[in-house]
């Protein structure tokens, strides 16, 4: 069965409720390829209206930059080095260290990577020498990034259907009910196949009657 890709940033609270539906989904027998989207980079003022980037995540110096900038890289980094030990590593790492970051409001620091390690029961002595090829990881991380941009991913989570649909997806409320799940996806499915074509659709603000 082909996957459906789906990008995400550690960063996106959006993309992690998006990622907790996607395993819900996986228990079921969907199939999803995990792939990322640096939201950093797509709002960087070097990269407003240009029709390619001009500014890279993955030419920043490890150490350098924006608190965002920095922790950012580091994550997607380590979430690399993480996929090293099977598609099933990097998807325990990935949930993990997003529920570290936006259910618990830790930080994306050292001691979230290394506690997302242990929680995905990595191998984490070969996790931290696969970090260590911080010039394969960034050249892998770069393939992903500039695939985004080729599809015009510009949020999260996006995810690409394997007939070629692919959308961003707004999640406001956090599921990880199986049935609730199911049928938001089958929801999103039908939206992304309708003929109406609908491009948009952005609530406005509620109004007490």
């Amino acid at each position: 069965m082909t996957a459906t890709d789906l990008f995400f940033d550690f960063v996106c609270p959006y993309a992690w409720r998006g990622m907790e539906l996607a395993h819900v989904l996986r228990a079921e027998g969907e199939t999803f390829r995990l792939r990322h989207f640096s939201l950093v980079q797509g709002n960087h003022p070097d990269n407003a209206g240009q029709p390619e980037p001009r500014w890279w995540l993955t030419d920043q110096p490890a150490g350098e930059g924006t608190v965002s900038q920095r922790s950012s890289l580091a994550a997607f980094l380590a979430a690399r080095a993480a996929a090293c030990q099977g598609d099933e590593a990097a998807w325990a790492f990935s949930l993990a260290l997003l529920r570290i970051r936006h259910e618990d409001g830790q930080p994306l620091e050292e001691e979230a990577l290394t506690q997302a390690a242990r929680t995905a029961g990595l191998d984490t002595d070969r996790w931290a020498a696969d970090r260590a090829d911080d010039a394969g990881l960034r050249e892998g991380l770069r393939s992903d990034l500039s695939e985004a941009h080729r599809l015009g991913v510009f949020g999260t989570p996006t995810f690409v259907l394997p007939d070629g649909h692919a959308a961003y997806y707004r999640f406001d409320h956090l599921t990880r009910d199986p049935l609730v799940a199911r049928e938001r996806w089958q929801l999103y499915r039908h939206v992304l196949h309708s003929e109406a074509g609908i491009g948009t659709i952005k609530r406005t603000r509620r109004v007490a009657s």
